[in-house]
């Protein structure tokens, strides 16, 4: 759920419906902007509670999200969100191309890899430490060694 409040609102005053979102068991996100303040309530069902934020004097508008991947919402937050992972941005206009094995073997084949991937261009190197949804006969991963 998006809340909206009055433009010219003060801290003090948008403190207090942070408060009773947490009371709440809920969890705020919380957008300043020049004139307005825009707190989005994250978790299931929210939208339960709308009658009690609607009561107070602060609050100008709600709105309901319907989407379950309310942080990723474009409902709630309009602009891009931007990563920068040693100077290589994910969000931003380029394509960040992230590459690797599916599992690491070994230290090894993963530079093996790098070194191939880094050739073609590519910034980032992912590899996967754990496998869980693989037989419980095939290679599991390396593990929390993989992660060294």
């Amino acid at each position: 759920m998006i809340i909206t409040l009055r433009n010219g609102a003060t801290k003090k005053e948008s403190d207090v419906v942070i408060k009773k979102i947490k009371d709440l068991g809920y969890s705020p996100h919380v957008s300043r902007g020049v004139d307005r303040t825009i707190i989005g309530m994250i978790g299931e069902r929210a939208e339960r509670f709308r009658d009690v934020f609607e009561a107070m004097e602060v609050v100008d508008h709600i709105s309901e999200i319907e989407k379950p991947y309310k942080l990723a919402s474009r409902e709630f937050k309009k602009e891009n969100t931007v990563i920068d992972i040693d100077g290589v941005q994910i969000g931003g206009p380029e394509i960040a191309v992230m590459a690797g094995p599916c599992a690491v073997e070994s230290k090894e084949v993963l530079l093996e890899v790098a070194g191939l991937i880094k050739k073609m261009g590519v910034k980032i190197l992912r590899g996967g430490a754990f496998k869980p949804r693989s037989s419980p006969y095939s290679f599991q991963g390396l593990g929390e060694k993989g992660l060294k």
